[in-house]
């Protein structure tokens, strides 16, 4: 667990004071810039992720990847400095017929332990769409809540989004490449990563109520580089980001440690 990779994240959501060093608790959800699975170049698909079919997600024929959601069980910190691993397992598969075309479901389910100690578990929720061309149009986003109590508001420039995909050895073009984002995945812009924005309601969570023993997310609708979103949570402890024409980008809920 490099301290290095910790520092240039905190670095990278311009958290200010010292970055976390080692032998420290690693911060809630940063565990996405370790346990890297780099592929070669003739492994990877047109959008720049590793290619289906030739590892735990099985080729369904639907070339469009979402991240869709998923869910964390906090159970002891990851320690910065100290060996780690991650086992990974292809949870379910399933398909339907959406409004928009034929739809994908993938749900993965990785368990990181640190000296034999069970330390976290996370459920990826996936979803992979038809092309485009193929697909029909699907319904308006929904309209976000306006009765936050905590609102914290930021925009993410290009240059934040490509050292979000490098730290996190994301290839996916959506996020850097926005010819490939308008002319083949129909995207206006460079798509902000689903889980930049779960890291942004953990950190709002956290610093709200404290310690976290579990996080669930879903993403409703894309946010686009530029766009200034709200990270709002309610009275009740409810949380989601509101887009700038107040459509509902994401839902999230927390539940903090006893």
């Amino acid at each position: 667990m490099d301290p290095a990779r910790a520092a240039a994240l905190h670095a990278t959501l311009g958290r200010m004071g010292p970055p976390p060093a080692e032998g420290q608790a690693l911060p809630p959800f940063w565990h996405h810039i370790h346990f890297w699975a780099p592929q070669p170049p003739e492994a990877l698909g047109r959008d720049g992720h590793p290619r289906v079919g030739q590892g735990l997600i099985p080729e369904l024929g639907l070339p469009q990847r979402m991240w869709a959601g998923g869910r964390l069980e906090f159970h002891h910190p990851l320690v910065l400095g100290t060996p780690a691993e991650r086992i990974s397992v292809l949870e379910a598969v399933s398909e339907k017929q959406g409004r928009s075309g034929r739809l994908g479901f993938v749900t993965l389910r990785h368990e990181f332990r640190q000296e034999g100690r069970l330390c976290l578990v996370e459920w990826q929720d996936l979803v992979y769409r038809e092309p485009v061309q193929a697909r029909r149009a699907g319904p308006p986003p929904p309209q976000a809540p306006r009765d936050e109590v905590t609102r914290i508001e930021r925009a993410f420039d290009a240059v934040t989004l490509f050292r979000y995909s490098a730290l996190t050895f994301n290839g996916h073009r959506i996020h850097y490449d926005a010819d490939y984002c308008r002319e083949v995945e129909g995207y206006p812009g460079l798509v902000v990563h689903g889980p930049l924005l779960a890291q942004m309601l953990i950190d709002l969570a956290s610093r709200e109520a404290g310690p976290l023993a579990a996080f669930r997310f879903r993403a409703t609708a894309p946010l686009f580089a530029g766009e200034r979103v709200a990270f709002c949570r309610a009275a009740d402890g409810g949380l989601w980001a509101r887009g700038p024409d107040g459509r509902l980008c994401m839902t999230a809920e927390a539940v903090t440690a006893a």
